[in-house]
């Protein structure tokens, strides 16, 4: 006797199966006890697959139950995960949050919270902008707010027209310990240009906990942006043991810190990614050409907020914040 088998949808070889053994004249509980399924498995799918008139009536044909079977499954109401208070709750938090897909999937599951796969979401967006559905049509431009929207690469340039920033100390001497990033304190730090590539804002970015600082500024002179660093040190409420920036002459005044200043490499931007990659979130709230005069204190410490709290799948969908905290007082 055949084991029976635990549930699952009939195969199309066992459905190929009854068709011959109903030919030969086996019972219907024969027929289960040799495909190791229950009776009633057998009874259901003569019942429900056998035409009651016309043509062929009462004969029970395979190939006609397969295919009776794959359209019931197409026409059955499907359980929607994606439904329309998920679309709206991604939509904001895409557009007003600047998450990523990935991001707001990760940090949901890590939540419990109920939500789709980040493949999910990019089908939806690309399928908002290239369709014309009617209760699509508010998302149509959606697929703007992602961060590589656009993209274009910049040519490079091997020439330093820069002047020359005295008492510079090289990253080449940055203590190994900077590199391995096992402490809260190394900075690193840039300015961020505005309208006219006027100066927007300072920002002052952990290596470590990727935590972020800003300031709005309204001059690169050396005097002026030592104070801003001066403050966002203050505002950091631990020691900072280090910061890495790049060659502007804005941080000429670096020797007059309390603090050791590393300059990268002329045209090195990669030699501080952690601050290059926020300021690529940063654009997202403020995009390039954008006029910082018209924006306030407030408008800044509340993007900064917004980045402070924003997941990272590097830290397990945590947050800087969350990371901060969790190091900032450890010695």
């Amino acid at each position: 006797m055949n084991k029976i088998k635990s549930f699952n949808q009939l195969s199309e070889q066992e459905r190929s199966q009854i068709e011959v053994l109903l030919k030969s004249g086996k019972s219907k509980a024969e027929i289960a006890v040799l495909l190791g399924r229950h009776i009633s498995t057998i009874y259901r799918e003569i019942n429900r697959n056998t035409p009651k008139r016309g043509r062929g009536a009462k004969v029970y044909v395979a190939s006609n139950a397969q295919l009776k079977t794959q359209n019931r499954h197409k026409q059955k109401p499907k359980a929607i995960r994606f439904t329309d208070s998920v679309k709206a709750d991604v939509y904001k938090q895409i557009k007003e949050d600047k998450l990523s897909p990935e991001l707001i999937a990760g940090s949901a599951k890590q939540s419990n919270c109920f939500s789709v796969s980040h493949e999910t979401i990019y089908k939806w967006i690309w399928q908002c902008k290239h369709g014309n559905k009617q209760k699509d049509r508010k998302y149509k431009q959606l697929c703007k707010h992602l961060k590589h929207y656009g993209r274009r690469r910049k040519r490079k340039n091997s020439h330093d027209n820069r002047g020359c920033i005295q008492q510079r100390i090289s990253i080449e001497k940055r203590p190994k310990i900077v590199n391995e990033r096992k402490r809260i304190g190394d900075k690193e730090m840039d300015i961020v240009l505005g309208k006219n590539r006027k100066p927007g804002l300072l920002m002052l970015h952990d290596r470590k906990a990727r935590m972020t600082w800003l300031e709005k500024i309204e001059s690169k002179s050396a005097d002026y942006i030592e104070k801003k660093i001066n403050k966002m040190i203050r505002r950091c409420k631990h020691k900072v043991t280090s910061i890495t920036t790049d060659n502007d002459l804005a941080f000429a005044n670096h020797h007059k810190l309390d603090v050791k200043v590393y300059f990268t490499h002329p045209y090195s931007s990669f030699e501080k990614g952690s601050v290059e990659n926020r300021i690529g979130v940063l654009r997202r709230f403020f995009p390039k050409q954008t006029d910082f005069s018209l924006v306030t204190k407030e408008d800044v410490r509340t993007v900064e907020q917004k980045l402070n709290n924003r997941p990272m799948k590097k830290f397990n969908f945590q947050t800087p914040l969350q990371q901060y905290f969790k190091f900032a007082f450890i010695t």
